[in-house]
């Protein structure tokens, strides 16, 4: 597999359709990958298998994953009220959603100010109290619709308020660094650690969904991540957990202890994971259009096209093209990340799902 592995992505480098790729793989046994190819930025720096990505919506699964390893230590419950813990949220009726709603896409908030900037972005209490000021769309909890940047601080500030720490302290106390990778996935990234990040480089931009549709309202255009936007250093040292920046080798490694992979560390229990995993809510995206199914906070898109049982694979994808994911039943867990930030562009992703699929043949 591996061997197999390094030579798909030399060889998307080599076509001009990559600049830099990082990929891990994780399993029981001796399964383990992690492979590069191309350079971090401009200047000719070659990505290594400690380089940090910006990795787009693939940091909701980080999000996610902090938030039930919360839940399996009792620090709080699916069934908790937002507003139990953050009481400003219960405006507009909304004093009824649960982080089970939160986790489901099914909250109602999905919506943002039409005149919201990236700096607005990366002040914390000002995008919280938009959050909690924020109308629903729909009753909470009877329809779906991709919160695609409230999100992260709707499950942030409601974990922040039910803990008393900061999102990225606690995702370091429960996560990374019981995991031994404290200095590779992150939400905010130390300025310390800045000179590890890739630079993403445009590809072909994001067709920008038209004015005043449910998509354009979710994330207005000042803050559609694009190359621009994912180098920026507010951006990156900010916390914004509807994405994150990572490594592939810290990610994979943190899917593979839900999957109980890694000696001496439990995040959460064999019964936690399969609920996790299984699909949880149905409906047509209220935000997106399209029928959609999440699990407790999870994609259940299976990279390589293989067909699997529902239920067994789990993770998140961004959309410049990163991806990280775990599957149940063959025991593995799989990161890809990538800086050209050609939007949707899942080519690699694919490639490297369909061969570890296949078991490396």
């Amino acid at each position: 597999m591996r061997e197999r592995i390094q030579r798909a992505i030399d060889d998307l480098v080599a076509s001009g359709s990559e600049t830099g790729l990082q990929v891990a793989v994780r399993g029981g046994g001796d399964t383990s990958v992690d492979a590069v190819a191309g350079r971090a930025a401009p200047d000719g720096r070659p990505v290594t298998p400690g380089t940090l990505f910006y990795a787009a919506s693939t940091g909701k699964g980080v999000t996610v994953t902090l938030a039930h390893v919360a839940v399996e230590r009792g620090l709080i419950g699916y069934d908790t009220r937002v507003a139990e813990v953050w009481p400003e949220f219960a405006a507009h009726g909304k004093g009824g959603v649960t982080l089970r709603d939160v986790l489901q896409h099914t909250a109602g908030v999905p919506g943002l100010p039409a005149d919201v900037t990236v700096e607005d972005m990366c002040d914390w209490e000002r995008m919280c109290a938009l959050v909690a000021a924020a109308e629903p769309w729909w009753p909470p909890g009877t329809r779906t619709g991709y919160h695609a940047q409230t999100f992260g601080y709707l499950l942030g500030e409601t974990l922040r308020r039910a803990t008393g720490r900061p999102l990225s302290t606690l995702l370091r106390e429960l996560v990374t660094e019981p995991l031994s990778v404290e200095a590779e996935v992150f939400l905010s990234v130390p300025e310390s650690l800045l000179g590890r990040v890739a630079t993403q480089e445009a590809g072909p931009a994001l067709e920008r969904p038209p004015t005043g549709s449910p998509a354009a309202r979710a994330t207005p255009a000042a803050v559609m991540p694009d190359a621009a936007y994912a180098n920026r250093r507010d951006v990156l040292t900010a916390d914004i957990p509807s994405a994150g920046t990572m490594s592939a080798r810290g990610v994979a490694t943190m899917y593979a202890a839900l999957l109980g992979h890694v000696p001496g560390v439990a995040l959460v229990s064999a019964e936690r994971l399969a609920l996790m995993a299984a699909p949880a809510f149905s409906g047509v995206d209220q935000v997106m259009g399209f029928p959609t199914t999440w699990a407790y906070g999870y994609s259940l898109y299976r990279p390589g096209g293989v067909e699997g049982r529902a239920g067994s694979t789990f993770g998140m994808i961004g959309v410049n093209g990163s991806a990280a994911w775990a599957d149940i039943d063959t025991g593995v867990a799989v990161a890809v990340m990538r800086n050209r930030f050609a939007a949707g562009d899942l080519t690699a992703v694919e490639t490297v799902g369909r061969i570890v699929a296949e078991g490396g043949r």
